[in-house]
């Protein structure tokens, strides 16, 4: 009979002995997958097409938000809000706003290195039309008249158009951003 004893004592530590051992792997079977995964990965070599992409893509972004910034600026119901002056006459409001509007453009020039090219063009477009409606405004209008009235000009013509072409921009950089994911 010891030995019957001792064949159940046997059978019940090892039933014991599996159970901790099943419970354990079930426990430790996800953390310890995620290890070898991370550790396979990290073994292979990388991708330098995917690498590039990283670290292009901040940049990318970053142009994207300059050119955003650089349409906003340049949209006149901003930038004479901003350029405009008391009593400041038409010639001299034009050659400031003309000015504005060229050096915004000159700061954010080296963005079309990151840029679609279609994107591009079309933000350079929208700074020469910005600079061609600022100079027939001001031709309009005789010498002696004040700045005010440029800017009333400039304001009336913008509000005749059907379709913003600030707005029309802004929506063409953020489907260019998101072509990017």
């Amino acid at each position: 009979m010891n030995v019957q004893n001792f064949l159940t004592e046997v059978a019940i530590l090892a039933t014991g002995g599996i159970i901790t051992v099943a419970a354990g792997y079930y426990l430790f079977i996800n953390d310890l997958r995620k290890y070898l995964v991370t550790k396979s990965v990290e073994t292979k070599p990388s991708d330098p097409k995917k690498e590039e992409h990283l670290h292009i893509l901040p940049l990318r972004l970053q142009a994207h938000e300059r050119l955003i910034v650089f349409v906003d600026r340049i949209n006149p119901a901003n930038l004479l809000i901003r350029v405009h002056q008391q009593g400041i006459s038409v010639v001299d409001l034009q050659s400031v706003l003309l000015n504005e509007v060229r050096s915004e453009y000159q700061h954010n020039v080296a963005q079309q290195l990151y840029i679609s090219a279609v994107t591009w063009d079309v933000a350079r477009k929208l700074k020469d039309d910005t600079l061609t409606m600022v100079s027939n405004a001001a031709r309009g209008l005789p010498a002696e008249a004040e700045g005010v009235d440029l800017s009333r000009k400039i304001l009336q013509h913008m509000a005749g158009i059907a379709d913003n072409p600030y707005d029309l921009t802004l929506d063409l950089i953020k489907k260019d951003i998101h072509l990017l994911f």
